[in-house]
């Protein structure tokens, strides 16, 4: 069994008002193993824990996260709305139906924490490897995404 995604195209005729719209219908079938499905489980529970403790963390409160909020010029008010806003995207991420909408929100999410290492001066390559993990946790185990980006070998590709 290959790595390609492997799928049927069939069409069904709807009636919307008087035009006839053919919309194909797409039957998903994973041609990757049990292997790359739990890889993608165990890369989305290392997402979960650091997307899950940061946002404890922010609930906990304490003076070393006033702290470092004030060094990246974040008021203390903003906190718990942070913590609650990235806890939001962890809880969509999670969920198997809306996952790559929680994928596309925690990358928007790291997005603005890179923006904020990088206008600060501080490192940010954590946060592009938290993003790749994010993606590729997803990718791993959603034969949707893979529908949408197949990857192909060289040989595939003759």
């Amino acid at each position: 069994m290959g790595r390609i995604m492997a799928a049927s195209l069939t069409s069904t005729t709807f009636r919307k008002g008087t035009v006839i719209v053919d919309q194909p219908h797409v039957e998903l079938r994973s041609a990757t193993g049990p292997a790359s499905l739990w890889t993608g489980r165990v890369l989305a529970g290392a997402v979960t824990f650091v997307f899950g403790m940061s946002g404890f963390m922010k609930l906990k409160g304490g003076e070393e996260l006033a702290e470092g909020m004030s060094q990246f010029g974040f008021p203390d008010s903003i906190i718990i709305p942070l913590a609650v806003l990235e806890l939001t995207c962890l809880a969509i991420y999670l969920i198997p139906r809306t996952s790559i909408l929680g994928a596309i929100l925690l990358t928007g999410y790291l997005g603005g924490a890179i923006c904020t290492h990088w206008r600060v001066g501080d490192a940010f390559f954590v946060q592009v490897g938290i993003g790749v993990l994010i993606w590729l946790s997803l990718y791993l185990r959603e034969p949707r995404l893979r529908l949408l980006i197949p990857l192909r070998s060289a040989r595939d590709s003759g």
